[in-house]
């Protein structure tokens, strides 16, 4: 079903757009800092299979964190829940989603949960397979299943100028190596999760993902589960309490959703039971979040009444 221009979302995401102008793209990651500051889009996919958008929505972006809350859903699929927070924790974090401090000060030193880069590479490391190939591929056939895209691919460019320049995320994954969190070799887990993070959607694709978790893993046309009802839950419950970085708690309270963001600027959204939201918008604040697209679903949760709280 074709997703249809909607004049009041063109209203809501005209008056969000004016916001653009406070934030700038991650331009510590050479690939995005191409990207136009200006852009925003939006797309709403509803539990009966309509849609509704605004703006480029097939402008193409790169999941970047949001891949997160795909390969925890994956990870729990394959592995369970003993296993995965055998390795990371459930707790959110007031501090940045590439900090070290909480490794060094917890005991037994794993990460708090799953939306930091260091839960998120320990995550990573559990998706099973005999080569990088092998489980990228697993990965991305799972982000082709959930948003019933069958073309969806990655970005070479963007994966190398992550690799390259993912000095920070190697300091992680040897320090949680040296605690027994992860044991595989550090170059070839960041070679997955870059190219993990590099997997290109636009906001249907976004939207529909969002569908899916807020049917509690149901596709909404066909009703058939796409994964199980307490794996969507899990994710959820991280998406509210994790899934906008250390800004989480504000965005609760102004918006009120399961949502994660990326610092290609997209955001995924799942309002329980009613329909998901794709977002792009590349200019960030200074969490990493989209700073119109937060803008943009404020005014859809105030006006919309969204917020599950």
């Amino acid at each position: 079903m074709p997703c249809q221009s909607n004049e009041e979302l063109e209203s809501i995401l005209l008056e969000a757009k004016q916001y653009t102008h406070n934030g700038k793209v991650a331009d510590y990651i050479p690939a995005l800092s191409k990207a136009n500051p200006d852009d925003l889009s939006v797309a709403i996919y509803h539990h009966d299979g309509t849609c509704y958008s605004a703006g480029c929505i097939h402008e193409k972006i790169t999941l970047q964190s949001i891949s997160k809350v795909i390969t925890l859903a994956l990870a729990l699929i394959e592995s369970g829940e003993e296993y995965v927070f055998s390795k990371v924790g459930y707790e959110p974090t007031g501090d940045p989603f590439n900090s070290i401090v909480k490794l060094e000060m917890s005991n037994p030193s794993k990460p708090l949960n799953p939306m930091i880069n260091a839960g998120a590479l320990a995550v990573t490391h559990m998706i099973k397979g005999n080569s990088v190939d092998e489980r990228f591929q697993k990965i991305i056939e799972f982000v082709k299943l959930l948003s019933g895209n069958s073309d969806i691919g990655y970005s070479a460019e963007v994966a190398e100028s992550e690799f390259e320049t993912s000095h920070l995320n190697r300091a992680l994954c040897f320090f949680m190596k040296q605690h027994g969190i992860i044991n595989e070799d550090v170059e070839e887990l960041l070679d997955l999760y870059t190219k993990q993070c590099s997997i290109e959607v636009n906001c249907l694709d976004l939207a529909r993902i969002g569908i899916v978790f807020a049917l509690d893993g149901k596709e909404p046309v066909t009703n058939k589960q796409l994964m199980p009802a307490h794996v969507a839950r899990i994710c959820k419950t991280f998406m509210v309490t994790c899934g906008m970085y250390n800004a989480s708690g504000e965005f609760a309270v102004r918006v009120g959703i399961p949502a994660k963001s990326g610092v290609s600027g997209g955001i995924l959204g799942a309002v329980p039971s009613r329909f998901g939201i794709g977002i792009s918008g590349p200019a960030l604040d200074d969490k990493g979040n989209s700073v119109a697209g937060l803008k943009l679903l404020e005014i859809l949760a105030k006006k919309y009444d969204l917020s599950m709280f």
